[in-house]
């Protein structure tokens, strides 16, 4: 008999409950008691559903506060030693110190990293290549390892009471290690895997002796090209963990095995879990060289996107493998359910059309029960509402597949009639650096912020009035209107040099762009975490994009109109459009990237000639979207960057085009960053303490760049002197003059409170700076 199970999922809830019960213990309306309270309700509730879904085990340890990871760092005893944790304070307290950092209740000393007792959050970076950020291990030659949290054990404990037949998960020790970071130069972080593996060998007997059959094991890394002594390590790693320990389910997803398949195969666990959607030619390769007396996982419904999972597309690849492995076979999500929302029960503003057409994390584990039916010889009705529920995916599947509303002929054409040079701006740079700093005369080390305000209760209050018809189309607009106007006001007061609107019409950086283009759908709770309680819920591309009308030109016009100071316009890139939705998968991304790229340049055309001289264009995701084999970079490289250029490259040489990037690493495509031909680059560099822009120095980055000063994650205000120290650094390795001085992000999820006293220690160190340069040496 087949089995079914899944490798992760959702943490927040059906109604994001956990979300709200972390920003309440955060506020401190609510303790530490009542928050793990909430977290024992959700477990138990998610259990149930993999139960009542028919599901073989439930897992247990892929419930999370903020972060996985962050799990796994308490877990292992690998805490930093730069947050003085004295031992006695509690776990979670701890925890959330790490995650989110810790104000400074004296000034900051100058040359001090984190002052007196601020501390900075750890980094936080993308999971692979999805829109989840982790927080990121600190590693150093000091770092100890040793079991220090019983939360997983207790976990498993819960599940085990409740009556769930349980399957543990953990992050394997590579993956773990290789997601870190090394905190001193010249020490490599691999160096610690002998003193971490005892840890893990203490986990994992502690597991078995809870009475745990299986772990699954995570080692997305297989998925990656490794060097040698990573690779090389696999094989002593598994010996040593499966000696005293449950059966192991290895674990990969994302990307293809490549080179590592017959590893893979060959590793002394019981199991192996591969990713058939991402990989499906591979699932041959992986029937033929693993051993017969191992568990094949196939990760067949996709885990990471919103269609419905067409069944015999899926059964004519289940059917060769089950035959030709003819050992254990269970069936999955291609990953964890964590980058899908909970369930379309509570999707009620979508049209049946289109909702016939997905699936979410709930749905899929229907899915799977549908697909093991099927293959064990139940499709006839054994099991209950199996026929029904196959003859229904099918007719979804060629409805989508038929449907007039997924292709237009007109944006077709467009992408037709593309020429060569199209996506270049008429000058190069130089040409242009010197047209925009007559135009705008700003002083050196020009500050700026992001693009986005503090979205206050009232902003909110007013969009979700306007949502509900309690609130006319002119109510809305002039209290939008009121909130750009206070924005102008207070930053013209900060003295910032280059404003910004402040978005407060704008629900989110996607999904508001999204509302205005045709081919895009959206949900009432397709809610999807990004970090710590940060969701998103992105729109679904299901079909051709064009950009009807233009979508920030009369709020971006509006905020112009109201100071003399350079207004920025404020768009999401096409790169970041697509990566922070769900896309459509009948076509290649890049067709659909291509489609968006030129909505956008519509947009800046029209903010140009209305007189807006400096225009943003997002890009953060431009990183993520890297596949995890570089084999496939350059492809993807070409198609990113030239859709960058086609939005930008329609203004003339006086508009200043700038882009942003955050929380990713960005030093192994320089190149093709400073292809993308922007104008001013702003990244996230503060939590890093300036070494993400040390890359950029040593390639000579040939454009202007904004690093930022101070992490928007974190509640912390950081002094003057702390950033005058990050920017010193920062004219270490790029040149003054072509500095800005910056934010990390934008600043929606602050208060104004703290927003507006960060930006007044900004402009101070800006203000500063400019001082320092103008002494003669």
């Amino acid at each position: 008999m087949t089995r079914i199970h899944t490798l992760g999922f959702p943490r927040m809830g059906a109604q994001r409950e956990l979300k709200f019960a972390l920003e309440q213990h955060w506020r401190g309306e609510i303790d530490r008691e009542a928050l793990e309270a909430a977290g024992r309700e959700l477990r138990r509730r998610h259990w149930q559903a993999q139960r009542d879904a028919g599901l073989d085990f439930v897992t247990v340890g892929d419930f999370a506060f903020y972060d996985h990871v962050a799990n796994h760092i308490q877990l292992l005893g690998c805490e930093p030693a730069r947050f003085d944790f004295k031992g006695d304070e509690p776990e979670l307290s701890r925890y959330f110190t790490m995650a989110r950092g810790v104000a400074a209740e004296v000034h900051d000393h100058p040359g001090c990293a984190h002052g007196e007792h601020g501390r900075f959050a750890l980094e936080m970076t993308k999971w692979f290549d999805t829109n989840y950020h982790y927080l990121v291990p600190e590693f150093s030659p000091h770092t100890r390892f040793g079991l220090a949290s019983v939360r997983l054990f207790d976990e498993v404990a819960e599940a085990q009471k409740a009556g769930h037949a349980v399957k543990a998960v953990l992050l394997g020790p590579l993956s773990f290690l290789w997601l870190g970071k090394e905190k001193r130069a010249g020490f490599d972080r691999f160096s610690l895997l002998e003193s971490l593996l005892p840890v893990y060998e203490q986990v994992l007997a502690r597991l078995k002796a809870q009475g745990v059959e299986w772990v699954q094991i995570d080692e997305p890394i297989l998925g990656l090209d490794l060097p040698e002594p990573w690779r090389h390590a696999f094989e002593r790693v598994y010996w040593q963990l499966a000696r005293n320990a449950p059966k192991l389910l290895l674990s990969t997803y994302f990307s293809p095995l490549a080179d590592n398949l017959r590893l893979a195969c060959q590793l002394p666990v019981a199991g192996l879990h591969v990713d058939a959607v991402r990989a499906p030619d591979e699932l041959t390769g992986v029937a033929d060289w693993l051993p017969v007396h191992k568990v094949l996982s196939v990760g067949i419904v996709d885990g990471r996107n919103i269609w419905r999972t067409d069944p015999d597309a899926a059964l004519a690849r289940l059917r060769p493998v089950a035959a030709k492995h003819r050992g254990e076979l269970w069936i999955a999500p291609s990953c964890s359910l964590l980058h899908v929302p909970f369930s379309l029960a509570a999707e009620k503003q979508l049209d049946a059309e289109l909702k016939s057409w997905l699936a979410f994390a709930v749905e899929k584990l229907g899915e799977l029960r549908v697909l093991r039916a099927v293959l064990d010889g139940e499709e006839e009705g054994e099991e209950e509402g199996v026929a029904e529920a196959l003859a229904s995916a099918r007719a979804a599947v060629a409805a989508r597949r038929a449907s007039p509303r997924v292709h237009r002929a007109e944006v077709a054409l467009r992408l037709a009639r593309r020429v060569a040079g199209d996506d270049r701006r008429a000058s190069p740079f130089a040409e242009r650096q010197a047209v925009q700093r007559v135009r705008f005369a700003l002083p050196p080390l020009p500050t700026t912020t992001i693009g986005s305000f503090p979205q206050t209760a009232q902003i909110r209050a007013a969009r979700a009035a306007f949502k509900r018809g309690e609130l006319d189309a002119a109510g809305y607009r002039e209290k939008m209107r009121a909130e750009i106007a206070l924005a102008v006001r207070k930053q013209e007061a900060l003295d910032i040099d280059v404003l910004v609107h402040g978005e407060a019409e704008r629900n989110d950086m996607v999904e508001y762009f999204g509302e205005q283009l045709d081919g895009f759908a959206f949900t009432a709770n397709g809610w999807v975490q990004s970090y710590g309680s940060r969701c998103v819920k992105p729109p679904i591309i299901f079909g051709d994009v064009a950009r009807p009308a233009p979508m920030t030109l009369e709020w971006t016009a509006y905020a112009q109109s109201l100071t003399p100071r350079p207004m920025k316009g404020m768009l999401t890139g096409p790169v970041t459009i697509l990566q922070w939705s769900f896309v459509r998968d009948d076509q290649p991304r890049s067709v659909t990237t291509e489609q968006i790229a030129w909505a956008i340049r519509d947009e800046v055309d029209d903010l140009e000639r209305a007189g807006i001289g400096i225009v943003q264009i997002d890009e953060p995701a431009i990183r993520e979207g890297l596949p995890l084999r570089r084999a496939g970079w350059k492809p993807y490289l070409e198609g990113a960057t030239r859709a960058f250029r086609i939005s930008a490259s329609g203004v003339g040489d006086r508009t200043q085009i700038h882009t942003h990037m955050c929380y990713s690493e960005f030093n192994d495509i320089l190149p093709e960053i400073a292809a993308m031909d922007a104008d001013v680059i702003t990244i996230e560099t503060s939590r890093s303490d300036m070494e993400l822009l040390r890359g950029f120095g040593d390639f000579e980055y040939p454009n202007e760049i904004g690093p930022g000063v101070y992490d928007i994650h974190s509640p912390r205000v950081p002094a003057v002197e702390e950033m005058v120290r990050l920017m010193r650094k920062a004219a270490a390795v790029v040149p003054p003059s072509k500095l800005w001085v910056n934010p990390d992000c934008g600043l929606k999820t602050r208060g104004w409170a703290e927003t507006e006293a960060a930006l007044v220690n900004m402009v101070a160190a800006a203000k500063l700076l400019r001082q320092e340069l103008a002494q003669p040496s």
